[in-house]
């Protein structure tokens, strides 16, 4: 369970025992809390290449924000690596395009070619996908294991 939402069922659990004036108060300020950039509908594909053809690895998600996405940042990893990326290791990855679907919704793809040699060196089991979003307003939500996909041996 994150912090924020630790830090939240303990702001309730008090509420509930001070009364409802408090619990008033409490509602309107999350009411105006900032949103944080959400990402919903997340999938990853990998295909590996043969010899007719180059391989890809794709992932496709949904990301919203009050404020409209100015972007997503995406590295895929493999689990057997115990890499624990951060939200600050992602600011430097590769992008993926985000395409507005609405006011607030983008649907953003990031697809990478893989070559045989690249299959061949890449570590073969489960990978995850952690992905940084960015907000128009400058608000970030980062998700550390987004989406799962696995690299056959």
């Amino acid at each position: 369970m994150s912090m924020s939402k630790r830090a939240l069922l303990l702001s309730l659990a008090g509420v509930a025992a001070v009364g409802g004036v408090v619990a008033g108060g409490l509602a309107a300020s999350a009411a105006a809390a900032p949103e944080k950039p959400t990402l919903t509908n997340g999938s990853a594909h990998y295909t590996a290449p043969s010899a007719s053809r180059a391989g890809s690895f794709t992932y496709t998600v949904d990301v919203s924000d009050n404020s409209g996405i100015r972007g997503l940042k995406v590295v895929a990893w493999p689990a057997s690596s115990k890499l624990d990326p951060t939200a600050t290791d992602l600011r430097d990855v590769e992008s993926a395009t985000c395409k507005a679907t609405s006011d607030d919704t983008s649907r953003c793809t990031y697809t990478l070619k893989i070559t045989q040699k690249e299959a061949t060196e890449a570590a073969k089991g489960t990978w995850y996908v952690s992905a940084l979003a960015t907000a128009e307003d400058g608000d970030t939500g980062f998700a550390p294991k987004t989406a799962k996909f696995e690299v056959a041996g």
